[in-house]
């Protein structure tokens, strides 16, 4: 189902932080879905890798992840889980 609930993390590595304006403003367009952020620049490369908690349907973490996999020198990874109601 659509309106199944997920939450989980998403990991985005950046290998060059050039590309660092297009993957915040993806962010941005899914601000309503990512609960937390991490984000860890290496201090011995052009490299940075970010963190997200997030909380949504598959439609809207499917298209947040496949943006942001599709943006040069960007690797995405996910973890979720179905949200389960107490």
């Amino acid at each position: 189902m659509q309106d199944d609930r997920r939450i989980g993390f998403i990991g985005i590595v950046m290998s060059n932080r050039s590309a660092a304006n297009e993957v915040n403003t993806t962010l941005g367009h899914y601000a309503h879905i990512i609960k937390a952020r991490i984000g860890v620049p290496d201090q011995e490369s052009a490299a940075a890798v970010i963190g997200l908690i997030v909380e949504g349907n598959n439609l809207e973490l499917g298209a947040l992840t496949a943006k942001l996999g599709n943006l040069p020198m960007v690797e995405v990874k996910s973890a979720l889980v179905r949200k389960r109601d107490p």
